[in-house]
């Protein structure tokens, strides 16, 4: 949520960022008068209560005082209902209003305007046509799309033997590296989830159409950061305390509407993935600096891996609703012959912790609003995608990266293996 300080100090830069978005501005002048509103209603019911503490007789009351007093007591409460239900009416209407961008983040409406900040490796020049790693997968036996669909239905699939060994191999190395190289915290948290847990870190209501509704209040997670994030909501923490940096690795559910008919084949676009996660809960004063070394953290898993990839600085039409300022990892998939995000890595500023509440005590004795961070770290499913189709030979065999042999016990994944 966007802190109420900006949008009545500087609206304008409230409205850029929107107008930047493609978002609309209609909200933001709605929200202002909604604002306005609710101050005025609120000062005029703190004179009202100023009055009833003045009127209270030193002595007993008389029946004309105590009649007055009670007439005053009705008004300040039917007053002071009005003025929740305007405050109410203002915080659900400041959910529905993205966050600020940062000065950097490129402008332009969509995808298309993203920059390419650098790439890191060389696509490898093959003398045969690359497979996909759906086709790679099913010929190695190691992944079962159809079995899962019977299961399930279709955007699932079922790891086997040596894949869902690779699976859990390329998971316990991201966090090996994250917890071990990097300082994180790992948690394990549950992946059913509640309203405030979700409308905290931006998921609702924006996306409420992308999420799966179990039961009364449960939800199913869609990415570890709503819980690493909300780990700490409705705290105060000590500055002392501050970078606090955690990973998880979780199930990921999503019902990917709106996304029909893309990417309907493989592991790039399931209802069910597994990802790692890095959230990071820091200084406002750091957190750019932070960012850019969460972002090395995430590259760090693919450059041990040895997959080509860039970074991309995204556009502030292709911006997500809760990110400030957004970098996505784009691995090199073969088969496709272009780059699939398997990443994307954020500042949002105090955009969640103003929703989550999370705070931290300065140094000064105040309390403010501490920078929330988040990137996947990597999303294992992809991540897999990008082995296969990248390590593979003319005969379909898939051979391990350097950084997984350890946990696979294994060089190469053939069809006989």
């Amino acid at each position: 949520m966007i802190n109420p300080r900006i949008l009545r100090d500087t609206p304008e830069v409230v409205e850029a960022a929107l107008t930047n978005r493609n978002a609309d501005v209609s909200l933001l002048h709605q929200l202002q008068d909604l604002d306005a509103t609710w101050r005025r209603e609120n000062q005029a019911l703190d004179a009202l209560k100023a009055e009833r503490n003045q009127s209270v007789p030193k002595g007993a009351p008389t029946p004309h005082q105590r009649e007055a007093l009670a007439n005053l007591s009705a008004t300040i409460k039917t007053r002071q209902q009005q003025v929740n239900d305007l405050d109410e009416a203002r915080r659900a209407l400041a959910m529905q209003i993205p966050n600020i961008l940062t000065p950097d983040v490129p402008i332009g409406p969509d995808d298309r305007h993203n920059r390419v900040i650098r790439t890191v490796g060389t696509p490898q020049q093959r003398d045969f046509p690359p497979k996909s790693h759906d086709e790679l997968a099913t010929h190695l036996g190691i992944i079962d799309f159809d079995r899962a669909a019977k299961i399930a239905g279709s955007r699932f699939a079922i790891f086997k033997g040596l894949g869902a060994r690779l699976e859990r191999a390329i998971a316990t190395f991201m966090l090996n590296t994250h917890v071990n190289d990097f300082g994180y915290c790992e948690l394990s948290p549950p992946v059913l989830i509640n309203t405030a847990a979700l409308q905290g870190t931006g998921q609702l209501p924006k996306f409420k159409d992308d999420q799966y509704h179990v039961d009364n209040d449960y939800w199913l997670s869609p990415t570890a950061e709503v819980q690493l994030t909300n780990f700490h909501a409705n705290e105060i923490l000590s500055a002392a305390d501050l970078p606090l940096k955690y990973c998880a690795f979780t199930p990921c559910f999503r019902k990917e509407a709106g996304s029909y008919g893309t990417d309907m084949k493989g592991l790039i676009r399931l209802h069910q993935f597994n990802k790692v996660e890095l959230v990071q809960l820091v200084t406002p004063e750091t957190s750019n600096d932070h960012l850019m070394t969460l972002l090395s953290h995430a590259e760090t898993i693919l450059q041990r891996l040895e997959l080509p990839y860039r970074v991309v600085a995204l556009c502030s039409g292709d911006t997500g609703f809760s990110a400030a300022q957004t970098f996505d990892l784009e691995v090199w998939l073969p088969a496709q012959n272009q780059y699939r995000e398997i990443s994307s890595c954020s500042n949002f500023l105090d955009f969640q912790a103003i929703r989550s509440k999370i705070r931290y005590r300065h140094a000064d004795g105040s309390v403010r609003y501490l920078h929330t961070l988040n990137g996947s770290g990597l999303a294992v499913g992809r991540t897999m995608a990008a082995i296969l189709e990248n390590y593979q030979d003319a005969s379909g065999n898939v051979y391990i990266p350097n950084a997984l042999q350890g946990y696979m016990e294994l060089e190469v994944i053939t069809h006989e293996s």
